[in-house]
């Protein structure tokens, strides 16, 4: 009966984390528009970390610039796949890495949605930056690790939902 219980508590917990990297991700995007529009980059860490503010339309890289609305709809339907894949799992590990998934690409998506130039067609908000790579956020930091964390479930070969023997309940593995 346990097992029972605990299913939804895993459910949960994905939900939980991807509307925290969500929160998270926004106030930082907008702590770093409210501090550092109009100001040169602010070194952290000399040589190892700098808040720069940039507006990407595009993809990772600042790739597909120019297919904002299209990427608006890929994060919509991979948000929207990613809570059903949550609310289907009965494993811990995919639970909390598919939330931080969700958090990542939903995160983007709220920019895309509610920033200039207009809905769907948003810059997301980037400010982080190591000497010699792009700009980036809060969101593509969850989103790399969770697909770090899928990577390395799949090569341990945690099931996403394990088989189900008669008359024996859903079980989860261990974080």
């Amino acid at each position: 009966m346990a097992a029972k219980r605990l299913s939804p508590v895993i459910r949960v917990s994905g939900l939980v984390i991807g509307v925290a990297v969500i929160t998270i991700d926004q106030l930082t995007k907008q702590a770093a528009v409210d501090g550092l529009t109009g100001r040169d980059p602010v070194v952290l860490i000399e040589g190892v970390l700098q808040l720069r503010l940039a507006f990407n339309r595009g993809a990772a890289f600042s790739t597909a610039t120019s297919m904002t609305e299209l990427l608006t709809v890929l994060a919509t339907v991979v948000s929207i796949a990613l809570v059903f894949a949550i609310v289907r799992t009965t494993s811990t590990t995919w639970a909390l890495s598919l939330g931080l998934l969700l958090g990542g690409a939903a995160g983007n998506l709220v920019d895309r949605l509610t920033r200039e130039p207009g809905f769907g067609r948003g810059a997301v908000v980037d400010f982080l930056e190591f000497p010699g790579f792009p700009v980036f956020n809060i969101a593509d930091s969850a989103i790399v690790v969770a697909a770090v964390a899928i990577v390395v479930i799949n090569f341990r070969g945690v099931p996403f939902r394990p088989p189900r023997t008669p008359g024996a309940s859903p079980a989860s593995d261990a974080p």
